[in-house]
């Protein structure tokens, strides 16, 4: 049976401990005698750190005992154990704020936590309810701030599941005998395993962040403590870069922003026309400059392109809608082909044949017809049998 020391002290980052026994003989299954590392469980996941110098790599809870898999054998006998003390804290205070978030939904607007979530960079609570809105998560969020302003106090105690039960617990439990409770001042009494700070001030803040459904519930993501203030960061570093680029102080870019969008669309729209204009001349002058064949259908095949795939596309178009002309263009990896009335070529279906037996993928319909090749030394064959016509043989 192991001990566990961090139900009585969540803040212990080192002790000292003996390694009883090998989970399954394998040495890289440690068992001690007592621990401060957490296991995966309840949605926290399992602490990090040192065992002997080994690097703990997974805590399993195994029931009566607690299996530590390190990266490396760890012996028999007295062993030291320390925590990585950035991600016990960071487990604290986001556990802490669930019990906080859940207790108060409850209390405010009757929701029931399904199930929670500790992520590595946002944690979700999933309430049993159909929808929340917008108004009733920012006051959750308010009075969750109100609760940490005012410092609530969280004590540990282990008492009778049928006393506890008696007293009070935000959900049944359907344990017997003693039991582990939380409790926020004032807040919330709830039985858990888990580590928590000692006072909810510390937190500094919740910040709720983002809502989904998920089979006829509601799924809120939170940040709370440390990754409060690394979000902040994170974003008055964004806004000064994105002020950097746009010489403009950061209070400016709400007004900016929009008009700079504005701009840019008005840009795209002319580029786009300037593009279908440009497609346009460059198909006519390169069908006025190619001789048709004996049955008069002008086959046109250019090479080694570089033009957007836009401009690529727009001359296709214009060839699908060209008289006898067979427009091929090769931009590896891609092919496109236009193909017009009187042409005898139906575009999509002979690309798309053709690009199979290359190993490629594409298709399209009988004027305009568009793939790739994996391998570019094949688009030259692929780009050959699309010139001599609808059946491949020379028109």
């Amino acid at each position: 049976m192991t001990e566990r020391l961090y139900y009585r002290d969540a803040t212990l980052l080192a002790f000292e401990a003996v390694a009883v026994a090998h989970a399954d003989g394998d040495p890289l299954r440690v068992v001690l005698d007592q621990t401060a590392f957490y296991p995966t469980s309840g949605g926290q996941p399992h602490d990090t750190g040192t065992l002997a110098g080994a690097r703990v790599l997974d805590v399993i809870d195994a029931d009566d005992t607690i299996v530590h898999v390190t990266d490396r054998p760890v012996a028999l006998g007295a062993v030291r154990g320390e925590i990585d003390a950035l991600r016990r804290r960071d487990h604290m205070e986001q556990h802490t704020a669930q019990h906080l978030l859940s207790a108060i939904a409850a209390d405010v607007f009757g929701w029931e936590t399904a199930s929670v979530h500790f992520g590595p960079e946002h944690s979700t609570i999933e309430f049993a309810v159909a929808q929340a809105s917008a108004a009733q998560l920012e006051e959750l969020e308010h009075r969750a701030n109100s609760a940490i302003a005012e410092h609530r106090a969280v004590d540990v105690t282990f008492e009778d599941a049928a006393e506890a039960q008696v007293r009070g617990l935000r959900k049944p439990s359907d344990r017997a005998g003693s039991i582990r409770v939380i409790t926020i001042d004032g807040v919330d009494r709830s039985a858990c395993g888990g580590t928590h700070v000692a006072n909810v001030g510390t937190l500094g803040a919740v910040v709720l962040q983002g809502i989904e459904r998920v089979r006829g519930h509601v799924r809120v993501g939170f940040l709370a403590g440390g990754r409060v203030r690394g979000h902040l960061h994170a974003g008055d570093q964004l806004l000064a870069t994105l002020g950097q680029q746009l010489s403009c102080a950061p209070h400016e870019l709400s007004e900016l922003l929009p008009r700079r969008m504005g701009e840019l669309k008005e840009t795209r729209d002319r580029v786009e026309a300037l593009e279908r204009e440009l497609a346009g001349l460059r198909v006519r002058a390169l069908a006025a400059s190619t001789p048709p064949d004996a049955d008069g259908v002008c086959r046109v095949l250019q090479t080694g392109l570089s033009e957007s795939a836009s401009l690529l596309r727009g001359m296709a178009q214009v060839a699908g809608g060209t008289d006898r002309l067979i427009l091929v263009l090769v931009a590896a990896p891609a092919i496109l082909v236009g193909a017009g009335p009187g042409s005898g070529l139906d575009a999509g279906r002979r690309l798309k044949a053709l690009l199979t037996e290359a190993g490629g993928r594409g298709g399209g319909n009988a004027t305009v017809a568009q793939g790739t090749v994996p391998d570019p030394a094949r688009l030259d064959g692929v780009a050959r049998e699309l010139m001599m016509g609808a059946n491949g043989l020379q028109g």
